[in-house]
């Protein structure tokens, strides 16, 4: 076998025996930890993985193993058998494909991505922060991709750890309902185990070594109480999701086991209820309850039953099943560059199935294309297969136009899947080669990794000539940057990182472009006159054509949109892109034989600066939100900094032996804070932003931005 190749997996499992899942949390709750665990149970891997010593599987990279943080989003297939009398599935093996995805907010990207194209999900939190910002963030995008979840409580071992206290903020600051089925044994030091519900059963986990060898017996005397009560709770919960459990719960008649974890296996897949269990997977506690309601109570790719498109030819939805017997679709929601086999696409199908060399149309770009190899991936490693079925995760290789968010399926049956949204870029730094050898080797390590993050964006400055890259964070462009050195072999110095400012304007204006050339012989005219309104914040930009009785022949239209498009590009305060503007040609003129495009073109151009000018411009600049969590007695000295950094204080919360301060400041005013924090609470406060809005910049500090710029 190859370098990086596996040994081959049962693939032969009917489709109501595959769960797809994800691994979701905030930063530090335990994500990568709790893969491991899993690999290891399931017997995928026979040595649990460590972040401290840097042999965890999912996080392969190099990057990933020295700062303890995943980055990449990484797929691996395992099995998992259930053989529970009273469970809501039938007895015996799984295929769990699942994918651990990182907590920074810098590569929020491979979150978004990866519920895109998931059935199901694991929410990792921390029981002594309970729910986090990132936990908010990741858990909404989870709710617009429609994603079933478990909840997983790690961290109960943990000085400060609080499970009911997590429950309730799941219930305050997520809006979940969520339905608690393994209930902590001890808790910080003295935590040995859970306590299952339903089964009134207690799992009790001997030693921390491998947590595989757990005794189940009753539920232990001093807790019986306690338990009762929380599973009385649990079974009402149940039983409000079903109509028939409902008639015989108010009967007081209870329902049988199996009737209340079949409803609870309906209820989680409709989104009524969050199945929610604990553990310390550090110590090797509570990981097997939790794979056993992943089968149970997750969806496979048939529970997902169909998925609506749109025909790119006639513009009317579609639907597919999700069944082996309907016409191929897929969705490429990953782009990889591998050092082995190229560039890889990773595909989640739909519908139909897939065989190695099939020939593929990317309905998103009307292009066609041929997939030479399928492949299989745990992490880094690969198998190549023959055959790919609905349900699946695999990667393609030889698909060169491909792109995230692209679907990929038959031409005599076209259609388009909704794609994947990602946030725009909040940061940018110069990029320049340090030599030539450097210089031609750059543009296309650049290209490569554009190519696999649609977050991460590459243009040139033409005043300066300089490479500018985009990102999500100071982070996010580190990576970026020690990549290129580690992957490419590109040595590379970065200016100071910049905020991405953009340009709006605030009232309405009219302007005018007349672009007139005479030099002998056939000359240039171009003639466009038009109205510019501001648009409410995020909306975009907009250009209506609004032409009557033939002013300006149809062909000049498309080159006065283009020239438009090309001067919001370029803001007239201090050259920054515009944005939320709608523009709307009304009129102009043309010359029956010197109009051409590019005298429309530059005519558009014209006309927008010039209404721009009139129309009151203001810069804008990202807001961030900001959670820090500091010791009481540092709060007034981080509350104090955070307001002169012209920071909106949103409030605070305790949460264990820490104050969370919650504030929005101008991302302009963030560089360095870390160390900055570090220095004022003696190293005891940490924080975390992401980006929240774009606000109008305070009137001295555009005055000086624009000057800097030289633009006005």
């Amino acid at each position: 076998m190859a370098a990086g190749d596996i040994k081959t997996i049962n693939r032969d499992v009917p489709l109501d025996r595959v769960r797809n899942i994800g691994i979701i949390a905030h930063i530090d709750a335990g994500k990568t930890t709790t893969t491991e665990r899993i690999l290891f149970y399931t017997g995928k891997s026979y040595k649990i993985g460590d972040i401290d010593e840097g042999d965890t599987q999912m996080d392969w990279m190099a990057q990933e193993r020295e700062r303890g943080i995943t980055i990449v989003s990484a797929a691996t297939t395992t099995f998992w058998t259930v053989s529970d009398p009273n469970s809501p599935v039938s007895a015996g093996s799984y295929r769990i494909n699942l994918i651990d995805t990182p907590g920074h907010v810098d590569f929020t990207a491979e979150v978004e991505r990866s519920l895109r194209v998931l059935d199901g999900a694991v929410t990792v939190l921390d029981a002594e922060e309970t729910v986090q910002s990132q936990t908010e963030t990741v858990w909404r995008q989870a709710d617009k991709y429609k994603v079933p979840r478990i909840i997983f409580v790690n961290k109960v071992d943990k000085l400060g750890a609080n499970f009911e206290g997590t429950v309730k903020a799941v219930i305050d600051r997520l809006g979940a309902n969520p339905a608690v089925m393994a209930y902590p044994i001890g808790a910080e030091n003295t935590f040995k185990g859970v306590v299952l519900l339903l089964e009134r059963q207690a799992y009790i986990w001997q030693g921390d070594e491998t947590g595989a060898k757990y005794e189940i017996t009753d539920v232990p005397a001093d807790m019986k109480d306690k338990a009762e009560e929380w599973r009385a709770k649990l079974v009402e919960q149940i039983c409000e999701t079903d109509d028939v459990l409902l008639g015989k719960y108010l009967a007081g008649e209870e329902p049988t086991l199996v009737e209340l974890k079949t409803a609870l296996r309906k209820a989680t897949i409709g989104y009524k209820l969050v199945p929610m269990y604990s553990g310390a997977s550090l110590r090797n506690k509570g990981v097997q309850p939790l794979l056993d309601a992943v089968i149970e109570y997750l969806p496979s790719p048939v529970d997902i039953d169909h998925v609506k498109g749109i025909n790119p030819k006639t513009g009317e939805e579609v639907e597919r099943k999700t069944i082996n017997e309907e016409p191929f679709c897929s969705l490429a929601f990953k782009i990889q560059t591998d050092p082995h086999v190229g560039r890889l696409t990773y595909v989640r199908i739909y519908s139909g199935k897939l065989t190695a060399g099939q020939s593929l149309y990317n309905a998103t770009k009307d292009k066609e294309e041929r997939a030479s190899r399928m492949l299989l991936m745990h992490a880094n490693k690969r198998e190549e297969i023959d055959t790919a079925y609905a349900g699946e995760i695999v990667a393609l290789v030889g698909l060169k136009e491909a792109t995230t968010g692209n679907t990929l399926c038959e031409k005599a049956n076209p259609i388009v899947l909704e794609s994947i949204s990602f946030p725009e870029p909040v940061i940018s730094l110069a990029i320049e080669p340090k030599t030539k050898v450097d210089q031609e080797k750059m543009g296309y390590a650049l290209s490569k990794l554009s190519d696999e993050d649609p977050t991460f964006r590459i243009k040139t400055n033409h005043e300066t000539g300089q490479t500018i890259i985009a990102g999500m964070g100071e982070l996010h462009l580190e990576i970026i940057v020690d990549r290129m050195k580690r992957e490419f072999n590109v040595e590379a110095t970065t200016g100071a990182p910049q905020v991405a400012y953009k340009e709006t304007i605030k009232k309405l204006a009219d302007g005018e472009g007349k672009y007139i050339r005479q030099s002998g012989g056939r000359g240039q005219y171009g003639h466009c006159l038009i109205h510019i309104e501001p648009q409410p914040r995020g909306t975009g930009n907009e250009f209506v054509n609004a032409i009557k009785g033939g002013a300006i022949p149809a062909e000049f239209i498309a080159p006065i949109d283009k020239g438009i498009k090309e001067a919001l590009e370029n803001g007239v305060m201090a050259s920054y892109p515009m944005v939320d503007v709608k523009i709307t040609l009304y009129d102009g003129s043309y010359h029956d034989v010197d109009s051409s495009e590019m005298a429309f073109k530059i005519a558009g151009s014209m006309a927008l600066q010039h209404a721009v000018k009139l129309a009151d411009p203001v810069l804008l600049e990202p807001v961030m939100k900001v959670e820090v969590s500091t010791p009481d007695d540092f709060m007034g000295d981080v509350i104090g900094d955070l307001s002169a950094k012209r920071g909106q204080i949103l409030g605070t919360d305790k949460r264990g032996h820490l104050t969370i301060i919650n504030a929005n400041v101008p991302l302009a005013e963030l560089s360095g804070y870390a160390t900055k924090l570090r220095s004022m609470s003696q190293g005891r406060a940490t924080y975390y932003m992401e980006p929240s809005h774009y606000e109008e910049v305070p009137k001295n500090i555009a005055e000086a931005i624009v000057a800097k710029s030289g633009k006005i």
